[in-house]
């Protein structure tokens, strides 16, 4: 068989893969909105610390349900329907956040967005991973970082943007509505592209090899790859895809050897560390984070831009070198960038002088905590960002793939909520130092993780791995 695929199917792989990480752009814009709206939902719902953290949080119970059930979903119903609800979803979400009246109300709705992106975290990248050739399948499946990190950077600047404009994100702006509603809203119209661009691509060939449909998944290969190979391949799918039974939560324990295969236990782990070096703490209330260092809202709001920006260089790195220096090494060295920037921040902020509650970071200080902060955010987003979700969509067998996704993407949204939410307890009882030095640890871990657990992927194809 051929390893690539003529020009033109090539040309149709990198824009189908396109279209499916637009669910990964509402991921990003979704989880980062939030930033620029925490004060604003605050005064607004008339909620204390703990209602405002769960206001935050919310989400990623939502997230993790949606990961759980989405492989299963993939696996009964296929990727495409899937994803075609997430967008619907995505689109409700975003309208009913901004014309909430009260703390239930706004989490019901943060509670569907979380649903949708739970599993678009899931099934967009394994999509990408089943129709993408292993020559070119870890560029491609990192698209879905990228879309990530370019809807977290859209969604700080429209949120700086919008404040800008309103006087303040609580401030009147367009149609009487206040500037906070306006920061949800926006994320309406990348849904309904999402919604509309899906009508476009064609099903996942190896879903329709297990649901039997062989006829469809061969004019599915043929339009993707080489004609001539597309007979080939649907036998090389058939071959590692159990044929008594659709895939199913129990094919995750290995009967033979009376045990959960081990491969999960990897995945797990890989999700759980990604959020327990405390990334989504910059990206959620990266506001609240540097107005807590001292900085005003407006220049806190700038931060988050700057980080964005930090986050799309990083990423588009990640995607040229991840099929050439492979998946390992840049975890590797992710973890030992982000461990030693972690220790960092977590020596600024423990011994920084505090005064009415908030850190003075004066002069070089605050300076240096930026540029590490940013360091940080850099060796994160070069490394386990997209790689974590790269490996997930190609690490586990084609027979429990689905389940496997499910399992390892709760954990992640799991591992998320513990940190999002513990984050405002941690800042008002121990600082910010103690928080990074919890961080600090986990990355360590995180290095000791990937050298004794990860094995490469780079290269193989599915049916290989």
């Amino acid at each position: 068989m051929n390893s690539l695929p003529h020009k033109a199917a090539s040309t149709q792989i990198v824009l189908i893969s396109c279209v499916a990480a637009i669910g990964g752009f509402l991921f990003g814009f979704d989880s980062g909105v939030i930033n620029g709206t925490v004060g604003a939902l605050k005064q607004a719902f008339q909620s204390d610390a703990a209602v405002s953290g769960f206001n935050v949080a919310s989400m990623l119970l939502g997230c993790a349900v949606g990961a759980f059930v989405a492989g299963n979903l993939a696996d009964k119903f296929g990727r495409k329907s899937v994803m075609i609800a997430t967008a619907l979803l995505f689109t409700i979400a975003a309208w009913g956040s901004g014309i909430a009246h009260s703390s239930h109300e706004f989490v019901v709705y943060r509670l569907l967005g979380g649903f949708a992106i739970g599993a678009a975290s899931v099934i967009c990248p394994a999509y990408i991973s089943e129709i993408a050739p292993a020559a070119i399948r870890g560029r491609l499946a990192s698209l879905q970082q990228l879309a990530i990190v370019l809807g977290l950077f859209v969604a700080f600047l429209s949120n700086y943007l919008i404040s800008h404009a309103a006087g303040g994100s609580t401030s009147r702006f367009w149609l009487g509505f206040e500037g906070w509603q306006w920061m949800f809203w926006v994320g309406m119209v990348p849904a309904i592209i999402f919604f509309v661009m899906l009508a476009f691509v064609p099903e996942s060939p190896r879903y329709l090899v297990a649901a039997g449909k062989l006829d469809a998944a061969r004019r599915v290969l043929a339009r993707l790859s080489h004609p001539d190979d597309a007979d080939a391949k649907v036998r090389e799918i058939q071959q590692t895809v159990q044929a008594d039974h659709r895939p199913r939560m129990g094919d995750l324990y290995d009967k033979a050897r009376g045990r959960i295969h081990p491969i999960l236990w990897v995945g797990i782990g890989l999700a759980v560390l990604q959020q327990f070096v405390g990334i989504n703490v910059v990206f959620y209330y990266g506001e609240v984070l540097w107005k807590a260092a001292g900085f005003t809202e407006a220049n806190a709001l700038l931060q988050n831009v700057i980080s964005g920006g930090v986050n799309i260089v990083a990423t588009v790195l990640a995607i040229i070198l991840i099929d050439k220096l492979g998946r390992k090494p840049l975890l590797l060295w992710g973890s030992v960038g982000m461990a030693v920037t972690l220790g960092a921040l977590a020596y600024i902020f423990g011994t920084a002088p505090v005064e009415n509650g908030s850190l003075q970071l004066a002069g070089s200080t605050g300076t240096a905590a930026l540029l590490i902060a940013n360091a940080y955010v850099f060796f994160f987003c070069v490394s386990w960002g997209p790689v974590m979700w790269v490996m997930l969509g190609e690490m586990f067998q084609n027979k429990f793939r689905g389940a496997a996704l499910a399992v390892s993407g709760f954990a992640q949204w799991i591992a998320n909520f513990a940190v999002t939410f513990t984050f405002p307890k941690l800042l008002l009882s121990f600082g910010l130092g103690t928080a990074y030095g919890i961080y600090t640890f986990f990355a360590i871990v995180s290095v000791f993780f990937v050298v004794k657990s990860i094995q490469e992927t780079k290269g193989k194809t599915l049916e290989q791995m």
